[in-house]
């Protein structure tokens, strides 16, 4: 049996060329996938707001997958840019980055966290893996409005 890679967890500053590629592939294969009124995927200058906090995943000096949570109010954050790198997707990347954020989403004392994603069966493996952690449909929030190509989810913590 092969052994998962621990994942080393930090906040980034998005400075790096090796985010700014996975950012730049996020955004991609969002507007790809999903007409551009439905893709909702933040430029990495909005994951640099004050509201945000964005991290990566790193296996050694490689970069694996990166999250971030924006602030909608005291209590509730929402994930956003959750990626695995190509060579990492089925690898525990998301998975490892997906239990950062709602670790911090706890320590910060939110009681719910959202997200949005893709309705279209590109998106089924991140859907499952928001499943596997309690995530459920719900109406839209904050911003977004009913939209065929996505969407909303949200738990309690």
């Amino acid at each position: 049996m092969v052994e998962a890679p621990r994942y080393r967890i930090a906040e980034d500053d998005l400075t790096g060329a090796d985010i700014a590629a996975l950012l730049h592939l996020h955004l991609d294969e969002m507007h790809q996938w999903s007409p551009p009124e439905s893709a909702h995927a933040m430029p990495i200058e909005r994951l640099r707001g004050d509201d945000v906090t964005f991290y990566a995943a790193w296996d050694g000096a490689r970069l694996a997958a990166c999250g971030a949570l924006k602030q909608l109010d005291p209590g509730h954050g929402e994930l956003k840019s959750m990626r695995a790198h190509p060579d990492y997707r089925g690898r525990g990347a998301g998975r490892a980055i997906l239990a950062h954020l709602l670790g911090e989403a706890q320590a910060r004392g939110y009681t719910r966290v959202s997200l949005e994603t893709g309705r279209p069966e590109a998106f089924l493996p991140a859907r499952r893996l928001y499943e596997s952690h309690h995530f459920a449909e719900c109406p839209p929030f904050d911003d977004y409005a009913a939209d065929e190509f996505s969407i909303c989810m949200t738990r309690e913590l």
